[in-house]
């Protein structure tokens, strides 16, 4: 069968499967019969060093959780500094926290910080975490100017109030507004795919990573996501950092497995991305990635501190699964036709309702390139509980 056939097939409700929806053959054959081939073009190469994505500590997820770190929507920074400082040190094994930094950050470099602002005010990265992510850096010696807090929609980073939270100089960068701004975007570096006879196939590196930065510090949402499954370090950052995204969706199917994990692995992003702190102090279970009702917002009060965004997805999956069953939701491997809806009010009401098909199998797909451990028995998942 053709993509196209297949997609009409999909559309009109016809993929009922029986078995285990979260069986690994079930999860391969979904939408995966004819897959978009994707051309990646770029002028960079991997650099040779350890850094780059799954980076120093490939596997190792470190959890600090804090009952008093968020009340009522409330951010303690005090606390937040110390889940922060507990984290970077566990997850190097280094006795203080400037040597645990300079693991990965030193004076010379220039620093973006990957946010992820939809959702904003209800879910985003907290600019108290934001704030101390900054603070920290800076204080390894690298200058305000050579701070770049990034997104691609500068509508949404505005509403986020970052400007408000961080020393002057340091740039909050939008590469958006409104309209698709490719002065903004590298012509040298791009993935090419036709997903559904889309008139643009390409989506374009941002400059400002490309020409500027030279480390990134991803920091996602712990929260679920109605094509991908779920927002995590690897969607943030690949869906944040290139252009014309949203034409891998088209309501049933999505293409989120394996474009996600392809353009994550494109260089210089890749190499450039040194570590993944996840937020998790607000949590979205359903209707991600914007939070379009207040119950399927909670305070998981929590934070994933790593350099695998594979591992880190692995259990951040994991965690949203476990929410769903609590609260009587499917599984984000759900595959019944039923469930679907194109109707945005249901969609926002019932979370037994969606409107794709979902591809958490995007992390699997990710860890096969290379960029981490999917594998759940091999990853090593530290639980530590503060104050």
């Amino acid at each position: 069968m053709d993509r196209r056939s297949f997609i009409q097939k999909a559309s009109l409700g016809l993929l009922a499967l029986t078995g285990d929806p979260t069986a690994p053959s079930t999860r391969a054959e979904i939408f995966q019969s004819d897959p978009a081939r994707i051309d990646v073009h770029s002028p960079y190469r991997k650099k040779a060093w350890a850094l780059g994505m799954p980076g120093l500590f490939p596997g190792r997820v470190v959890e600090v959780f804090n009952a008093r770190s968020i009340a009522k929507y409330r951010v303690s920074p005090e606390i937040v500094a110390g889940m922060v400082e507990r984290g970077m040190k566990e997850l190097t094994g280094e006795r203080s926290l400037m040597d645990a930094w300079k693991r990965f950050i030193d004076s010379s470099d220039v620093v973006g910080i990957k946010v992820n602002p939809s959702g904003a005010p209800s879910i985003m990265s907290s600019p108290e975490l934001v704030r101390e992510i900054v603070r920290n850096v800076m204080s390894v010696g690298v200058l305000a100017r050579n701070i770049v807090i990034y997104d691609r929609f500068a509508v949404q980073i505005q509403m986020t109030g970052y400007h408000a939270f961080v020393p002057p100089g340091v740039r909050v960068v939008g590469l958006e507004s409104g309209s698709l701004e490719l002065s903004n975007y590298d012509p040298h570096v791009y993935a090419e795919a036709g997903f559904f006879g889309e008139r643009e196939t390409r989506s374009y590196l941002a400059k400002v990573i490309s020409r500027d930065i030279t480390k990134i510090i991803n920091v996602p949402n712990l929260k679920e996501h109605n094509a991908s499954g779920v927002t995590g370090c690897l969607k943030n950052l690949g869906y944040g950092s290139f252009s014309n995204m949203g034409r891998s969706h088209h309501a049933p199917v999505t293409f989120t497995d394996p474009f996600i994990g392809q353009l994550c692995n494109i260089e210089p992003l890749r190499s450039k991305t040194v570590l993944h702190i996840m937020d998790g102090l607000r949590a979205v279970w359903h209707a991600g990635p914007f939070v379009q009702a207040p119950r399927f917002l909670y305070e998981a009060k929590t934070m994933y501190f790593g350099t695998d965004p594979v591992a880190i997805d692995t259990i951040e999956l994991e965690v949203i699964e476990q929410k769903r069953r609590e609260e009587g939701a499917n599984s984000l491997w759900d595959r019944n036709p039923a469930n679907l809806t194109r109707d945005q009010a249901e969609f926002i009401r019932d979370p037994t309702k969606n409107v794709f098909y979902r591809q958490p199998g995007h992390i699997e797909s990710a860890g096969k390139l290379g960029l981490g451990v999917w594998e759940r028995n091999r990853i090593d998942h530290v639980k530590i509980t503060t104050g």
